[in-house]
């Protein structure tokens, strides 16, 4: 039973964690402190894909006719807006994985509870969203500039305490796009990346599982799939109506306890 309920806590949390702007890694590091807990930076492989693929299946299935549209696009072979957009999500992803390639290693080493780090990282996001929030709507589409620079925010978030999704959305509000395609942009192109992640993972012998854990990855699963979705939609919601300032003073007061706690202890 122990089992089942934590992987129903870690489903939620990365449900919720994977679309909202507040640093997942970040969140991770503080609990790695907090519990002096390495075993959560090694959590089972299979069960972070299995987490991984739920998020990345509640993305398709939130936008749903938009993937359907570009699919369509692509298929009739034209140099028409759907193959325009998928070049452009494509070349987002160019600059997240060629430093996951790269520089593997050295990341690895900012994720041993470095709270400090994440405290500052934190207030980065949270600047970004304050910004992000008073920043003016618009129309604009993401252009093929706009989604390099978004991808190198991509990259940059790769820093624990810095979210993805947070400083995606964050970088194309501030670059003038439209604020639901900002959203829109941010969440689908991080779906090639975890797809991406999930077959080399899978290549590493990451799904060798036994009977007895079947259960806890369906109910991780389910956590992370529904929750995925209630944070995907909710998240886009936020956006349009510039409630980001919400998530900014969250990201402030978190940092500011990551801070003080390396301080202190």
């Amino acid at each position: 039973m122990q089992d089942i309920i934590r992987a129903l806590i870690l489903g939620i949390v990365q449900g919720l964690t994977e679309f909202l702007p507040v640093s997942s890694s970040g969140h991770l590091e503080l609990a790695k402190y907090l519990m002096q807990d390495d075993s959560l930076a090694a959590e089972s492989l299979t069960m972070t894909v299995t987490l991984h693929a739920a998020t990345a299946l509640a993305t398709l299935l939130v936008f749903r006719r938009e993937v359907a549209e570009i699919l369509r696009g692509l298929l009739a072979f034209k140099w028409n807006e759907e193959a325009r957009f998928s070049l452009k999500i494509i070349l987002s992803m160019v600059p997240a994985a060629l430093i996951g390639v790269l520089l593997e290693s050295q990341i690895e080493q900012l994720f041993d509870r470095q709270i400090l780090l994440v405290g500052f990282m934190l207030i980065v996001t949270g600047l970004l969203l304050f910004l992000a929030d008073r920043a003016k709507s618009s129309n604009k589409k993401v252009s093929f500039k706009d989604a390099l620079i978004i991808g190198l925010a991509q990259a940059i978030a790769i820093l624990p305490g810095i979210s993805r999704s947070g400083a995606t959305i964050s970088t194309s509000v501030l670059l003038g796009v439209d604020r639901e395609r900002a959203a829109r942009f941010s969440f689908l192109m991080v779906v090639p990346l975890i797809l991406g992640k999930m077959v080399m993972d899978i290549k590493d012998g990451a799904l060798s599982t036994s009977p007895a854990q079947t259960v806890e990855l369906l109910v991780g699963f389910a956590a992370a799939f529904a929750t995925g979705i209630a944070a995907c939609l909710w998240m886009i919601r936020l956006v349009k109506a510039s409630k980001l300032r919400y998530f900014s003073v969250y990201c402030f007061a978190v940092a500011i306890f990551a801070i003080l706690l390396f301080v202190l202890t």
